[in-house]
Parts: structure tokens; sequence; C-alpha cells
């Protein structure tokens, strides 16, 4: 099993994560942004502004989102890169799912009663898997 990360970004409940991908699209949005834009993901269930305005407070305490004063708002924008998180959250998939195995976790992707890839999108994880190859030859 591949070594854990010493320093995990904190797993995110669906809501956090919903914030987090709205916050990534926009880069920055104050709290009523946020709750406008996640009353437009779920028409009838909007929470109220005093609840999204909680979760950016756990999100900062987590680390995730940062706030800066402009005029009399807060604006909201996530410290991490979402690539970073992007990351993070694959390695808790990976260790959740499939005992840190990478290999077992493409395999469930390229399973075709699963998913259902093109062939160009076939193609194109050929071209990564070749490319990860040769570098792999080169260290």
């Amino acid at each position: 099993m591949p070594p854990k990360n010493s320093n995990p970004e904190p797993a995110l409940s669906r809501r956090e994560r919903q914030i987090m991908d709205i916050l990534y699209a926009r880069g920055k949005a104050t709290a009523t942004e946020i709750q406008e834009a996640l009353g437009a993901l779920e028409k009838d269930s909007a929470p109220a502004n005093s609840t999204v305005r909680t979760i950016l407070r756990v999100l900062e305490r987590k680390g995730l989102v940062r706030h800066m004063e402009e005029g009399l708002r807060y604006l909201f924008l996530p410290t991490v890169p979402r690539s970073a998180a992007r990351r993070s959250a694959l390695q808790r998939v990976l260790h959740t799912f499939f005992d840190g195995s990478a290999k077992e976790a493409v395999a469930a992707f390229l399973d075709p009663g699963a998913f259902s890839l093109t062939q160009q999108e076939l193609d194109e994880l050929s071209r990564m898997v070749e490319k990860a190859k040769a570098a792999k030859e080169t260290q």
C-alpha cells in the first residue's frame, strides 16, 4: 500500500464540497452569492444565509477557505489549489474503496459495466499510461 499522506486535507461534507466547488468556479464569492448558487443547484432546498456563513467559518477553521473584506462585505476564497484538493480527495477514495490501490481504481473506471468511455477517452488514457511508463523508466 502506498504511504499515507502526512498532511491530508480534512474530509468534507456534501454541502462543504458544494461550497468549495462554487468558490473554485468563481475564484471568490460572498456568502449571499454562494447561497444563491446553492439555490440554483437545489431548487427548493437552498440553505439559509446563516447556514452558509456557518459552513464558511467551518471551512476557514479547516484551513480551506479564507475571507477578505471588500468594502462592507466579506469575500471568501479557497486557500488550497483545486489540484491539491482533488489529489487529497482521490487519496481518500483510494484508501476507502480500493485499499489504497490506484490499479484497482483504474480497473473500476475501465469496467464497461460501470462506465461508458468513448474510444477517444480510451485512446487518451492509453497515451497517459504510456507517458507514465516513460517517466517511470527515466527515474
